[in-house]
């Protein structure tokens, strides 16, 4: 397939699970896609396909869509350019 998909996660804030929870959806879809995972900066969660930032946790203030991330794996797949992840819904936010 030769697409490769980067996850930079804020290990202190312990996001290191949602990556895990991220890498399984994208894995039983794609065994053979090459996933990395490693500890960035504080509170990110940002995701490139091939190079390209489709998510931005520390813009969005929200965790990718798995199946809208599915897709533009697809997409790239199929030739296209990444296009930029759509979002998880906010559950909980604490404002102080």
């Amino acid at each position: 397939m030769g697409i490769e998909v980067d996850v930079e996660f804020c290990g202190t804030c312990g996001y290191f699970k949602k990556f895990e929870e991220l890498a399984q959806h994208i894995k039983a879809k794609y065994p053979n896609i090459e996933l990395n995972g490693h500890e960035g900066r504080r509170a990110t969660f940002e995701v490139k396909v091939n190079g390209t930032l489709v998510h931005s946790k520390l813009t969005t203030l929200a965790y990718p869509d798995y199946e809208d991330l599915s897709a533009i794996i697809d997409e790239v797949s199929q030739g296209k350019e990444p296009r930029t992840c759509k979002q998880q819904p906010i559950t909980s936010c604490i404002i102080a």
